[in-house]
């Protein structure tokens, strides 16, 4: 067992309420529950040591692994090739009820040899609460039971496979021949509910085909027929994964802590709802037919307008818990060292309280986007949503914190402006086409203004091109979604100028930097790799701008980043590894728009 795998040497796996992530060596090295937000069971990919891992492997020098899905599903197959045979193991969380909260979860982790005769290691360390938590063990032979405060485990074994006790862990050694099988189950949930029942074969050959069966469904309801078929699939079964079903709120990312660089402090927490994020998920898998997610967010983006709970006293704010809750108190885990040694370990996040303007755009687009264009908001719906405009009439003139969360103090920042005039657009547009009661004069004095603002202040004609704020000439990749916004055509001269200047100073070799720090201070110390996200939004803005044998070949490239199973993480560093939390669905839903974009435009040439 390695002792930190890479960030993207993982697959997922969940059930739509949490998710664990497995190492290519068939290492369960984090996994939360009962949410994506609660305290973690499994964190060695945070402390090897202090963290607690899940582990099937097999022992040897000889020993290839390699891993894939099953096509079109969340269930990750994990196979080990050895002198003497092969041997596999499938992963998957039964996805039962997924709108229903519940704290019961369960991972089932099947072993099968292939060929041959495999020997296969079972290491059950979990550390409750992030590692700060005892636990005491109950073991059986074919039943281990973690008891830690508030919560349970239950480990059962099922075929020929003993658990034996070590310390308060479980461990057994297995050797399976061709054709043979066993499995284990582990179910996590609160301190005194039921035991979960014996396993049998045909329990879980049931539930086996269920989970396949679920996501085959599920990914019927696509309307995606371009050329990259498994890669949108893949980011569409991500974003999927990534949203807690019963709110509808998406989480930016499975995983806390992972850093932006090795050894450096940008390490944070995204197991949480940004509104922003969440938006943008919910509008790329909108395009892609998938109306009832889309739905399910309004729903609960409508509830937080309504509800008026922030913390900040702004009508929104940046980011909530899955459930709604507006206080996400940062904290450091100081006793866990951190993925290779980065700290601090973050849970929580500070950056909850800051105010970032562009979310209005985000959160106005998404709340009145419908598959049925004669549906909009209903009544109450629409009166806090102009409640909103109308405020934001009065404060879309404000410095804030930006897009990217800086914590080096307030600017004028040029994409918040670019998406308070979306707010304002949106909505004008909205309220003239289904005569609703609206301050158009006043919405439209505030849009306006903005587009002379920007137009005036965000332009440097120094550097010929929209800069990030307006005390600076810095660039900033951002802004790259300023076409898809409607704010400028793809072919305006002063658009064409801007990308030209990017392409020259953020984008090397097709991967994309959000803006460079040394230029403009964040506020935090270190540095940081290209941003995923940025790279996908490149290619779009390529394509949209007519430059398409461009764009495809940056999207071609960057596919070349994605994990083995098709996976991206937040950022890409020097030598092309992963960095930054995992998966992310900033980058997964910027891929699926990158396609969406290159297809629409590759099919009017081919036309």
């Amino acid at each position: 067992m390695r002792r930190y795998p890479p960030i993207a040497d993982h697959g997922l796996v969940g059930d739509l309420q949490t998710a664990a992530l497995v190492s290519s060596d068939g290492v369960i090295d984090w996994f939360c529950a009962p949410r994506f937000d609660s305290p973690s069971l499994f964190a060695a990919l945070l402390d090897h040591e202090r963290g607690g891992h899940f582990a099937v492997t097999v022992e040897g020098e000889d020993v290839t692994t390699r891993q894939l899905y099953l096509a079109d599903t969340a269930v990750l197959v994990t196979r080990f090739l050895t002198p003497d045979g092969v041997g596999e193991v499938v992963d998957f969380m039964p996805v039962d009820r997924p709108e229903t909260a519940t704290d019961r979860h369960r991972l089932i982790r099947v072993l099968r040899v292939t060929r041959g005769r495999v020997r296969f290691t079972l290491e059950c360390r979990p550390r409750f609460d992030y590692g700060r938590a005892d636990h005491r063990l109950d073991l059986r032979p074919d039943l281990a039971h973690f008891s830690g405060p508030g919560t349970d485990a239950y480990l059962q074994s099922a075929g020929p496979l003993t658990l034996e006790r070590d310390g308060t862990d479980a461990r057994s050694v297995v050797e399976l021949a061709h054709g043979e099988r066993a499995a284990l189950i582990l179910t996590v949930c609160a301190t005194g509910a039921e035991p979960p029942a014996p396993p049998t074969p045909e329990t879980l050959e049931t539930e086996f085909h269920a989970t396949r069966r679920f996501w085959h469904r599920w990914l019927l309801r696509s309307t995606y027929r371009g050329r990259w078929q498994a890669m949108v699939n893949r980011s569409a079964i991500t974003l999927k994964l990534l949203t807690y079903a019963p709110t509808g709120a998406p989480v930016a990312a499975a995983t806390t802590g992972l850093p932006e660089q090795l050894g450096g402090a940008r390490n944070w927490d995204y197991r949480y709802t940004w509104v922003r994020d969440a938006s943008l998920s919910m509008q790329a898998l909108m395009a892609l037919g998938f109306t009832e997610e889309a739905h399910a967010f309004r729903r609960w983006l409508g509830e937080r307008l309504r509800s008026g709970r922030t913390a900040t006293g702004e009508p929104l704010q940046i980011m909530y818990r899955i459930d709604g809750d507006p206080h996400l108190t940062e904290e450091t885990l100081d006793h866990l060292e951190g993925y290779r040694g980065s700290a601090p370990v973050r849970i929580g996040n500070g950056a909850a309280g800051q105010l970032q303007l562009d979310i209005y755009g985000e959160a106005v687009h998404a709340l009145t986007t419908t598959d049925v264009p004669a549906q909009v908001a209903g009544y109450d719906e629409w009166l806090a949503l102009t409640g909103v405009l109308d405020w934001l009439t009065t404060n879309w003139d404000r410095p804030d914190e930006g897009i990217w969360e800086t914590r080096g103090g307030q600017q004028d920042f040029t994409y918040s402006r670019l998406m308070c005039w979306k707010a304002f657009e949106r909505g004008i547009r909205l309220a003239h086409d289904h005569a609703r009661p609206a301050d158009l004069a006043g919405w439209t004095e505030a849009r306006d203004a903005i587009l002379h603002q920007v137009m005036d202040r965000g332009w440097s004609t120094e550097r010929k091109a929209f800069v990030q704020h307006y005390d600076t000439d810095v660039l900033d990749a951002s802004l790259l979604l300023m076409p898809a916004t409607g704010f400028v055509t793809p072919r305006d001269p002063r658009w064409l100028s801007t990308l030209d200047a990017m392409e020259g100073e953020l984008v090397s070799d097709s991967l994309v930097h959000r803006y460079d720090p040394a230029a403009s201070p964040d506020g935090l110390r270190g540095d940081e790799g290209t941003f995923s996200l940025c790279s996908f939004l490149y290619v779009d803005a390529l394509a949209r701008s007519g430059r398409v044998e461009m764009a495809r070949y940056a999207f071609d490239k960057m596919l070349t980043y994605a994990n083995h199973v098709g996976l991206f993480a937040e950022e890409i560093g020097r030598t092309g590894e992963q960095l930054g939390n995992f998966p992310q669905a900033f980058t997964h839903l910027a891929l699926i728009g990158a396609a969406l974009a290159l297809d629409e435009e590759l099919d009017r040439a081919e036309h």
